[in-house]
């Protein structure tokens, strides 16, 4: 069995600081995100047009050490496998280390053998290692918007137009 993504990157400041820019999720992802973030039970997604729509419940709220979603309903433009990412958990880790707080995030379900593992993982990678960051060192980070306008958009982007065009073929 293959190993579940997990990205890790350390951020200049507290891991209470650093928490609360997670819990921030329209602020560092996508500035379409509706619904709350922040407690057990909570309830948010968003819609990239043409692109995804996601809807994620929070599982696990730990201040300043873990925060844990669910993936309840997820839709791709740009893979035949609508299943991928419904019940894959995304458990956000916080570590206080000398440089400031150490962030591992994990989606599990994630593998190397899903059709949106190359875009997701590099999304994911943007997301965490520069966006995340940036809102917690810089109070900005670099969010998406319901027009997919940030940088991993213009990867999913083309996997989509690709598959529009039958330059790429898609077993089932």
């Amino acid at each position: 069995m293959s190993t579940s993504f997990s990205t890790t990157t350390t951020v200049a400041g507290s891991p209470a600081e650093v928490f609360a820019a997670a819990l921030n999720t329209s602020a560092w992802w996508n500035t379409a995100i509706e619904g709350r973030t922040t407690h057990v039970g909570d309830e948010f997604g968003f819609e990239v047009a043409g692109l995804r729509r996601t809807r994620i419940r929070v599982a696990d709220v730990t201040p300043s050490r873990r925060l844990e979603w669910l993936v309840v309903e997820n839709n791709f433009g740009f893979v035949s496998d609508q299943s991928e990412w419904v019940g894959d958990r995304m458990v956000f880790d916080f570590e206080p280390v000398e440089a400031g707080t150490k962030v591992t995030f994990t989606q599990h379900g994630l593998v190397p053998e899903l059709e949106c593992f190359d875009v997701c993982s590099n999304a994911w990678g943007f997301f965490i290692g520069a966006s995340l960051r940036q809102l917690a060192e810089e109070g900005q980070g670099s969010p998406e918007t319901n027009a997919g306008q940030a940088a991993p958009a213009e990867h999913a982007r083309a996997a989509v137009d690709a598959l529009r065009d039958n330059s790429v073929t898609v077993d089932a």
